[in-house]
């Protein structure tokens, strides 16, 4: 009994196999990253503006960006989804504040925009619905965040440096970095010597100084591709919306239920500084099937539909744009906006007394 207890005891122990050795290994290392991963700082919104495989340019990134300063920002008022943007525009400080610093001194949020407070309108009426909010000329974002704090996908674009920090800015503050795509480039179609160039433009901004930049210009039919859906083009540039409008002629000639709520300015002396008119970019979208278009202040609003389907805001916003149009012409306003039983009974829901529905119809 002795010798076997010996003989037992002077077994050597057994090694672990090597596919238990190899497991073992892989589970101290799973264990080891998961915990340094843990430990990192999680990426901030903006952090998704980085170079997307969709698009044929980088997009801007606000992480590699300098950091505008002064930050002046502050919400937006009477908005049903508010949004905060930064200023870029100062006034002449100090004597000469800008009326929204002077608001923020005394409390008070910064005046709605305009653009801001129709972007809304219009896409109140289009929620559900999957597609882009295309914005050419942001500036600061006001209408990009408009779109943005609704739930909409946004592509903003903007050639000037200073007005690309201030929307980085309102991506952070509105928390907005998975929904807004910048670009820091100009959209123009391929033009002659009469338009800009391919390399550059000059841009006119800050108490309309004229300052020559180099900016990356691209055509948006280049940007966007055939089976990506747009629910509204914003355009804004300064005189040079009908170049952008050149480069969009694919996107544009969409089928009625496919193609874009239209928005540009419709400046006549910017226009004719960079060679184009009213008449021409009218000219040009009724080519393309836009042939309904009605005046809301210096921007132009069009659809390719015929206005009768429009339901809800977009109605809205259609028919009130046509009324401040022909207040003084009421027998033009039926045969000129081509109004219908949709508008009147969305214009009598705003609370617009009904002589002034009935005036619609005269």
């Amino acid at each position: 009994m002795a010798n076997a207890w010996k003989r037992e005891n002077s077994k050597q122990p057994k090694l672990l196999s090597p596919i238990l050795l190899i497991l073992s290994l892989c589970l101290l290392l799973l264990l080891f990253l998961f915990f340094f991963s843990a430990r990192s700082p999680s990426n901030p919104p903006n952090s998704t503006l980085l170079v997307s495989p969709l698009y044929p340019i980088p997009s801007f990134n606000c992480l590699e960006s300098p950091q505008a300063h002064p930050v002046v920002a502050n919400i937006v008022e009477n908005l049903k989804y508010p949004f905060l943007y930064s200023l870029s525009d100062f006034g002449s400080l100090p004597d000469k504040p800008h009326k929204n610093i002077v608001r923020l001194l005394k409390g008070k949020p910064f005046r709605k925009p305009d653009i801001s407070a129709t972007i809304q309108q219009l896409l109140e009426g289009m929620k559900g619905r999957n597609g882009l909010v295309v914005d050419v000329g942001a500036n600061v974002g006001m209408a990009s965040f408009a779109a943005a704090v609704m739930g909409f996908k946004v592509l903003a674009f903007e050639p000037v440096i200073d007005n690309l920090k201030r929307i980085c800015d309102g991506i952070w503050f509105n928390r907005v970095g998975d929904l807004v795509t910048v670009f820091e480039a100009a959209l123009v179609g391929r033009l002659d010597n009469s338009a800009v160039s391919a390399t550059g433009a000059k841009l006119a901004f800050k108490s309309n100084e004229e300052i020559a930049v180099q900016v990356r210009t691209i055509p948006l039919d280049e940007l966007i591709p055939n089976s990506e859906p747009v629910l509204l083009l914003k355009i804004d540039v300064q005189g040079w919306e009908y170049h952008v409008l050149k480069g969009a002629v694919k996107l544009l000639s969409r089928k009625k239920d496919a193609a874009p709520y239209l928005i540009y300015e419709e400046d006549e002396r910017l226009l004719q500084a960079s060679n184009s008119s009213a008449k021409e970019i009218r000219d040009f979208l009724h080519g393309v099937g836009y042939s309904h278009c009605v005046q809301h202040g210096t921007d132009a609003h069009c659809t390719k539909t015929s206005p009768h389907p429009l339901k809800g805001n977009a109605a809205l916003v259609y028919a009130t744009s046509c009324h401040e149009n022909f207040s003084d012409k009421k027998s033009a306003a039926v045969g000129d906006c081509n109004l219908g039983p949709w508008h009147l009974f969305w214009l009598g829901k705003a609370k617009f007394s009904w002589d002034r529905i009935r005036a619609f119809r005269l």
